[in-house]
């Protein structure tokens, strides 16, 4: 039972951390960077780290996925609630954190095109 609890803190920090990946991106651009592209692309990917709703709303996928996981492991008909929360609030947080990646990597094209850079992709 308490390596079970372990498995799922460790997991849900492994989440946490996926969803902060997209505010690392560095994009593509079309040309060479200028002088200011370096210090632009740190202040754009702070901006994404900071949105801090992001990491809010993934913990509520997590409990979420936790509580209808557990729902339904209770349901089964061994009645393992336990397993069923871990189960669902891995799938609840995965599904979201990778969605928070995504619009924070947004973030930072859409802040280095605002600041003047040609960010492709």
């Amino acid at each position: 039972m308490k390596r079970l609890t372990l498995s799922a803190l460790a997991a849900v920090a492994l989440v946490a951390a996926c969803a902060d990946s997209g505010a690392n991106y560095t994009p593509i651009l079309d040309g060479t960077p200028d002088a200011d592209f370096p210090a632009d692309l740190a202040a754009c990917q702070t901006l994404a780290r900071n949105q801090r709703q992001f990491d809010q709303e993934t913990m509520g996928a997590v409990a979420l996925g936790a509580g209808a996981g557990a729902l339904l492991g209770e349901v089964e008909e061994d009645g393992d609630a336990l397993g069923g929360a871990v189960a669902g609030a891995l799938a609840g947080g995965v599904a979201n954190a990778m969605d928070v990646s995504e619009r924070r990597k947004a973030i930072v094209m859409e802040c280095l095109k605002g600041r003047g850079h040609p960010v492709v992709g």
